[in-house]
């Protein structure tokens, strides 16, 4: 199975949000190039908002090109199988943390959002890593920095699309 055919299964499966499931699987259905960076229209990118449920608290990064603190994530590499192994991949690599476990039961979230020229669309499929006890965090090269937001903070630092990302996760938890 290539890693667009699980992106078709997984959203094929994704029960939320149904318009924007519809114009994932759209996306996919027109572009066969459509889960990676190079596919001009957009491309489906995979995330993972790293969360330590016992502290109540979530980790993010300030992202070096964006300058806003995201969840962990970014772009399908040709070496990934799954789209949650993408996004279990970007966690690991953005948060240095290893031992990361995604929550069961697939993506919490999509997000569309647009994205600079020469490609137009980010469609994010978002999941939430839950943090390992005695995690610690180590900043990557993609990181301006990391820290640790109490639930109640994060709507103060990060914008409406992490914001939606806790509450759906909190919701699953």
């Amino acid at each position: 199975m290539t890693l667009h055919d699980d992106a078709v299964l997984v959203l094929k499966g994704y029960e939320d949000q149904p318009e924007l499931r519809d114009l994932y699987l759209e996306h996919l259905a027109a572009h066969p190039d459509g889960m990676y960076k190079p596919c001009g229209t957009g491309h489906l990118t995979s995330s993972a908002l790293v969360v330590d449920p016992p502290r109540r608290r979530v980790l993010l990064t300030l992202h070096k090109k964006l300058g806003m603190w995201l969840q962990m994530g970014g772009h399908c590499e040709a070496g990934d199988a799954t789209v949650e192994a993408a996004a279990l991949r970007e966690a690991t690599e953005e948060s240095g943390i290893t031992g990361l476990t995604l929550l069961p039961g697939g993506p919490v979230r999509l997000d569309r959002h647009p994205i600079p020229a020469p490609c137009h669309w980010h469609l994010d499929v978002q999941y939430a890593a839950l943090a390992p006890a005695g995690a610690v965090e180590q900043i990557s090269e993609e990181s301006l920095d990391l820290r640790w937001f109490a639930y109640e903070e994060v709507a103060g630092v990060a914008d409406t699309s992490v914001v939606r990302l806790l509450e759906s996760t909190l919701a699953r938890l």
